[in-house]
């Protein structure tokens, strides 16, 4: 039987990520957690979030969870779900910045309060509907191009190379919504929350191997 685990730092939605993939997944077995040796020994890794990146990254620390996740990326399918993104990457100017795994190359920006589209100013956060303009990557597998998930977030992923963007969003202006590099896939979006085409992306996951 299959085995995803949920990392537990006490930040996210992690029962609602662990009844979306118990939905899409039949006979996998889902652990939300925190003890190293039940993730070690998982077949996938989520990591969720929601709220601050100081908070995150203290909470991982607190836990002990920051090398385990380091190793766990080294050989594991990994989902980064929203602040779970931010997470991976180098630094995020958050909570006037602050030092985050480093898993995933590039920085975590706060949009601007100035941004306008179609000559109206933009709200920030960004929150609600947005498309998702993706390349060919596995876990895209049967969603149709430009499809809508469900976004809350202030702050933007901005990879140091091109080569990791997996999906393009457009909100003021166009930025990475999903960042990929061999077995880590991460999303600005939830999932979970975004109905036909988060449960095939997450469907997608269950099948992935990493490759």
């Amino acid at each position: 039987m299959s085995v995803v685990a949920i990392i537990d730092y006490g930040m996210g939605n992690l029962h609602s990520v662990a009844k979306a993939i118990e939905r899409v997944g039949d006979g996998v077995r889902v652990r939300v957690t925190h003890d190293a040796r039940e993730l070690q020994s998982a077949d996938r890794i989520v990591l969720p979030g929601v709220g601050a990146i100081r908070d995150c990254m203290q909470a991982l620390h607190d836990r002990e969870l920051v090398p385990v996740i380091h190793a766990l990326a080294e050989n594991k399918p990994l989902l980064g779900i929203c602040l779970g993104m931010h997470a991976l990457m180098d630094f995020s100017e958050e909570n006037d910045g602050v030092e985050c795994l480093g898993i995933l190359p590039g920085s975590v920006r706060r949009f601007t309060d100035t941004m306008q589209e179609r000559g109206e100013r933009l709200k920030v956060p960004h929150m609600g509907w947005n498309q998702v303009h993706h390349n060919g990557h596995p876990l895209w597998r049967d969603v149709p191009q430009d499809s809508r998930f469900y976004f809350v977030h202030s702050y933007y992923v901005a990879p140091a190379h091109t080569s990791i963007i997996s999906g393009t969003t457009r909100y003021g202006i166009e930025f990475c919504s999903v960042a990929a590099r061999e077995n880590v896939f991460a999303t600005q979006f939830h999932p979970e929350k975004s109905q036909p085409a988060g449960l095939a992306l997450l469907a997608n996951f269950l099948r992935w191997n990493g490759v």
